[in-house]
């Protein structure tokens, strides 16, 4: 009886060190519910955290939107820029080819700029 006791005896003690290591665990959760500044403190770190990430992840959403953007407001004014030099030279090519209706449009704007400078002179 004095071996079966003993058991008992351990058994019980092992209950009572697992239920006071319970209950040690339970009154800091209850204490850490209790904390009501800790917890709103912890709530708002989390809720700067996130606005970061937010924040960043916006920027770099922006960024190469706008990079994008440049890239095909580049592209476009090469594409217009080649458009105006082949225009431009095909013109050119038009002049040199036949210069007499250009020449006679400059002799016409010499001809307009003469008489009105003359026009001018005689009402002062």
């Amino acid at each position: 009886m004095t071996g079966n006791g003993t058991g008992d005896t351990e058994a019980l003690r092992e209950e009572i060190r697992r239920t006071r290591v319970e209950l040690g665990e339970t009154m800091e959760a209850l204490a850490a519910k209790a904390d009501v500044k800790a917890r709103l403190k912890e709530s708002a770190e989390q809720a700067k955290e996130r606005m970061r990430e937010q924040a960043a992840q916006t920027v770099a959403r922006v960024r190469g939107q706008a990079a994008r953007g440049a890239g095909m407001a580049r592209a476009r004014a090469y594409e217009k820029g080649e458009s105006v030099r082949a225009q431009a030279y095909d013109k050119g090519e038009l002049v040199r080819r036949n210069p007499m209706p250009w020449a006679a449009i400059a002799a016409g704007a010499v001809a307009t700029v003469v008489v009105l400078m003359i026009v001018r002179g005689r009402r002062r």
